[in-house]
């Protein structure tokens, strides 16, 4: 079985992050998150992936190579120019023989492949969506089923006096071949407003699948919190290690201070240093190579390989990039995101909702 993932974006809802970062490579609990999609996938037999690139390629060739040390086949088509969703599934054609999945770069879940892949060849679709349910369904497109679960509308963003469900696209997908015959060639298309609204005016035959199992689209920072709290948390099947959600775990070449006050769950990279007095109070997530300087207080945050935090710092829910230096009595609040590089000078505060592109220096006379 063979799937297409598409992992081709800008990830331009996660800058700071992802003006140097890919947006599959960005860190959750310390590996790219792409990993965790395709481990996913091979636990489904699904053993051939097909990767569409078209922003910062090289970064994801060179980690995930051949795909060997996944037990997968990678294979990398490399775009010219975006080509929206179903125009990259169009490029792979020559990579499809029979059903395959397709999956959205930015999709994080617990749904059964193996089950959905059943639901599609019973109902004999040509197309089987995964659903799943929302809270809030008029920030979404709805998508309406009959009592066959054979989709019947499309309704982007309704009024909420028009709803009438909570089920939305979940980002996964199962193909036909024949189906990219509706795909024009070498042209920005999307599968959602333009092949799927398509395909049920013609009356071809379109089911949604749906799941009430662990979802998240990680694309904006918030979400990329949560999914890394979450995980964490232990809100996920596929996360064994994180059960009871209150856990320290430490990697090799730490050095933690007798002193220091961990309260879980904390996840502490390889070769990280934690000195006297310091505060971590979960979810926490150190990437290799942090330190963490005598007295500073962490709650709740995700800060990514060799950050150096001085004496006293004080962060609150943040996102902290690669390489990024906060000076002694700086302080990060709530909701603020750290380009790689970034520093921040002594006695500063960064404010809450703050986004610091990769390299600037915020010095004191910068914050109002």
């Amino acid at each position: 079985m063979k799937a297409i993932i598409l992992v081709g974006g800008e990830g331009t809802r996660l800058q700071p992050l992802t003006k140097t970062t890919a947006k599959p490579m960005v860190p959750v609990l310390n590996k790219p998150f792409l990993e965790y999609v395709i481990r996913h996938l091979k636990n489904h037999d699904i053993n051939e992936v097909v990767l569409t690139l078209c922003y910062k390629p090289h970064q994801i060739e060179e980690y995930f190579g051949n795909g060997s040390k996944f037990n997968t086949r990678l294979s990398y088509i490399i775009e010219d120019f975006p080509l929206g969703t179903a125009g990259a599934v169009k490029n792979a054609q020559q990579h499809i023989t029979e059903s395959f999945f397709v999956l959205n770069g930015d999709i994080f879940t617990d749904f059964d492949l193996s089950d959905m892949l059943n639901f599609h060849r019973q109902k004999k679709a040509k197309v089987t969506i995964a659903l799943t349910p929302v809270d809030d369904p008029i920030l979404y497109g709805v998508v309406e089923c009959d009592s066959r679960s054979r989709i019947r509308s499309f309704v982007e963003k309704p009024p909420r006096n028009k709803v009438t469900t909570n089920m939305i696209n979940a980002g996964i997908y199962i193909l036909e071949p024949d189906i990219l015959g509706y795909i024009p060639g070498n042209s920005f298309s999307m599968l959602e407003h333009n092949l799927f609204p398509k395909l049920v005016a013609e009356d071809i035959p379109l089911f949604g699948y749906p799941s009430c199992d662990y979802w998240i689209d990680m694309g904006t920072p918030e979400k990329y919190r949560k999914l890394n709290y979450d995980l964490l948390l232990g809100k996920s099947k596929q996360i064994k290690e994180y059960r009871c959600g209150n856990e320290i775990h430490a990697e090799e070449e730490t050095f933690i201070h007798n002193t220091a006050c961990l309260k879980g769950p904390v996840l502490v990279g390889k070769g990280c240093v934690i000195n006297k007095e310091v505060s971590l109070t979960g979810p926490v997530i150190l990437g290799a190579g942090c330190r963490i300087g005598d007295g500073s207080v962490i709650t709740k945050a995700i800060l990514w390989k060799n950050v150096n935090v001085g004496c006293k710092v004080i962060l609150s829910n943040c996102i902290i990039g690669n390489d990024s230096r906060l000076q002694d009595h700086s302080r990060v609040e709530d909701d603020s995101v750290l380009g790689t590089g970034a520093l921040i000078d002594k006695g500063v505060t960064v404010p809450a909702g703050s986004h610091i592109m990769p390299g600037i220096k915020v010095e004191l006379k910068l914050i109002p």
